[in-house]
């Protein structure tokens, strides 16, 4: 037997017998079985949940803050005002209520698809929602749906104010959160701000993306952390 031959037998052993239904990937067409563990804590303990998400949002440097929904225009103002921002680029769909207690003190920059790199580089923040967050790795996804905007919009300013909305936005772990997202849509995952290392491990912000992310976690009973 060749090498390759030998290569070719090992993978079909691993994949088992897909002759009989190509889709199915099993033996005889039967599905293989996929009894592997989704999630390290426990799916259905919401609090337990939002503390982790929390815990590992801190640990990728974003900033968290937690607060119920009649509290977040005034905590994205406050926000605001404490980075210094006097220019917020605002995606399409994103609640208007979101931006009401700044809008007096922030020039809000709409996008329509229409705002180029050139000037959301000379944009002081941007405000989103986000599509989901996975607890046990600490990721925010955007997919670009409403309030969410394009991924230009969250890569190219330097401050990131992120809303998720708990619990109904918040998963356990990648493999529950993967069926929940549409493959076809442009998907941006972000765990914490931008960040590189050089060859001596010297750390880096805001190359790629935000040099600070802020993470406000809105629910209607929100414990402290």
């Amino acid at each position: 037997m060749s090498a390759r031959e030998s290569i070719l037998a090992r993978i079909r052993a691993a994949l088992g017998d897909t002759a009989g239904d190509a889709g199915a990937g099993g033996a005889n067409g039967q599905p293989l079985p996929r009894d592997y563990l989704t999630a390290h804590v426990p799916p259905d303990d919401p609090a337990a949940l939002v503390d982790l998400l929390h815990r590992n949002l801190a640990d990728y440097r974003a900033l968290v803050h937690r607060c119920r929904e009649d509290e977040l225009p005034q905590r994205i103002a406050g926000l605001l005002a404490g980075r210094g921002s006097r220019t917020v680029a605002v995606p399409d769909g994103l609640p208007a209520g979101w931006l009401a207690a700044a809008a007096s003190a922030v020039e809000l920059v709409p996008d329509h698809g229409t705002l180029t790199a050139a000037r959301l580089d000379a944009v002081d923040s941007v405000v989103t929602g986000c599509r989901l967050a996975v607890a046990e790795t600490g990721t925010i996804v955007l997919d670009a749906g409403p309030g969410q905007g394009r991924r230009l919009l969250s890569l190219v300013p330097d401050h990131h104010v992120c809303v998720v909305r708990v619990p109904e936005q918040v998963v356990a772990s990648v493999p529950l959160a993967l069926p929940r997202l549409d493959p076809r849509r442009p998907q941006t995952w972000i765990s914490g701000p931008s960040a590189t290392s050089d060859i001596e491990l010297d750390r880096v912000e805001g190359v790629h993306g935000p040099r600070t992310l802020e993470v406000l976690l809105v629910g209607p009973e929100l414990r402290p952390a």
